[in-house]
């Protein structure tokens, strides 16, 4: 698997590799939800966003995290992340994904994991995981929504920023359901 940022686009959706000129819309797009970020694992709220900002800038500089801006008719609304890469063994997982509250349930999400998942297959994965917050219903759904398969659930595996103590379910979709995935998104997008 050779997993490289680059910008992928569909329609009015468009994900570039997070650059420094994207910091103060992402700050706004944080600043738009102050109460989701406490089902979070960190907050990017407030004062928060300045040390989520510089970590952020730190993971992607070492290569262990793959930021995006996600925008939306060239504005960013919020960002996503290819994490945990794995090039030997295939995998990757896309998370740490938020998007201001006015984009939710439109074409944003659905078009910003098609070109994810999209560009992960075409660079030689074999597997996609995502990570959730079991008390994150919201975003549990839209996962199963993708075709994704749920894998099982790490049971109080992470202590949030809040001190709350987290389980996390486990989905995945493999290259060999790629395909089935894809035409699930295509329909979701009008195509």
């Amino acid at each position: 698997m050779e997993l490289r940022a680059e910008r992928l686009s569909w329609g009015p959706v468009t994900l570039e590799p997070m650059e420094e000129r994207h910091r103060e819309a992402l700050r706004d797009a944080a600043n738009a939800d102050a109460d989701i970020w406490a089902i979070y694992p960190y907050s990017m709220a407030g004062e928060h966003f300045d040390g989520f900002w510089t970590k952020l800038m730190e993971r992607q500089a070492a290569g262990d995290r793959m930021p995006f801006a996600v925008c939306l008719d060239g504005k960013c609304v919020g960002i996503s992340n290819y994490y945990t890469i794995e090039p030997h063994a295939g995998a990757v997982e896309i998370g740490g994904t938020y998007y201001r509250p006015d984009v939710r349930g439109g074409v944003v999400n659905p078009a910003a994991k098609y070109l994810l998942l999209g560009h992960a297959f075409a660079s030689g994965a074999r597997r996609v995981a995502f990570r959730v917050d079991a008390i994150n219903a919201r975003s549990r759904a839209a996962v199963l929504k993708l075709g994704a398969v749920q894998e099982g659930i790490l049971r109080d595996n992470f202590v949030t920023w809040t001190g709350r103590v987290r389980s996390t379910v486990v989905f995945s979709v493999l290259r060999n359901e790629w395909a089935g995935v894809e035409a699930r998104l295509l329909e979701r997008l009008g195509q």
